[in-house]
């Protein structure tokens, strides 16, 4: 837990095609956490579209960031888009090194691979990118949400409020994460049984897996790729 009278800096990554409950879910949790201000940033100042086509808005560019204390990145297809993209992984690198508190949602945990934030480190994501991890060094974890030291990942979607919560218990103690849970009244009673692949009928799996095919192609190339430039013996995750 942070001293209560420290103002927290809490900033969220924005980009075309993300997920918009991996941003939105988490800001339910992290622009409440009590003394704190928190933004959304961006590479323009322009307004993008979720993977769905909801058209969001950030705050402030990247670079008029100040340090942040949460570092929040989500992810969403949009994301292959940003595993080469120079600026935006050297911003992560630099708000990473003072950060108290790295905090991906889905496939964000690939940004932060290819920024190298996750080498040596436990981490999880989305399970359709789960085994992509290794690529990037990560040791893969098979839990909803994830904590190693500063960095706190949450897996698919909507694992991001309990993985915001998480991070609120840790800067501003357990009741204060409570009295946000309890104020957004988050006690899920989904009505299937259907939210992992354990889980799901195995005909729902299949169609889902058929689904993201495309994009499970094109993130194994570029983990493949950034690999190479992190240093990681592919031969070791699989050729």
């Amino acid at each position: 837990m942070i001293d209560p009278d420290r103002h927290l800096q809490i900033g969220s990554l924005l980009f075309e095609g993300l997920d918009q409950i991996d941003l939105t879910g988490p800001f339910e949790v992290l622009s409440r956490i009590p003394n704190s201000t928190y933004r959304i940033f961006s590479k323009t100042a322009e307004p993008v579209r979720d993977v769905r086509g909801l058209r969001l808005s950030p705050d402030a560019r990247l670079a008029d960031a100040p340090q942040l204390d949460i570092l929040h990145v989500p992810g969403g297809f949009g994301q292959e888009a940003l595993m080469e993209d120079a600026e935006v992984l050297d911003w992560l690198r630099a708000q990473a090194a003072d950060a108290l508190c790295i905090f991906s949602v889905c496939t964000g945990a690939l940004i932060c691979g290819a920024a190298g934030l996750l080498r040596g480190r436990r981490a999880t994501t989305h399970w359709a990118a789960f085994h992509l991890l290794p690529y990037f060094g990560a040791i893969p974890v098979d839990e909803r949400v994830v904590e190693d030291g500063n960095l706190v990942c949450a897996a698919g979607v909507t694992a991001g409020i309990d993985g915001a919560l998480r991070v609120a218990a840790r800067v501003r103690g357990d009741a204060a994460a409570q009295g946000i849970q309890l104020y957004m009244q988050y006690a899920p009673e989904p009505p299937f049984a259907s939210g992992t692949p354990d889980t799901a009928p195995r005909e729902v799996l299949a169609a889902a897996r058929t689904a993201v095919s495309a994009i499970t192609e094109k993130r194994e190339a570029t983990a493949r790729r950034i690999a190479a430039r992190l240093g990681v013996e592919t031969a070791a995750v699989g050729g």
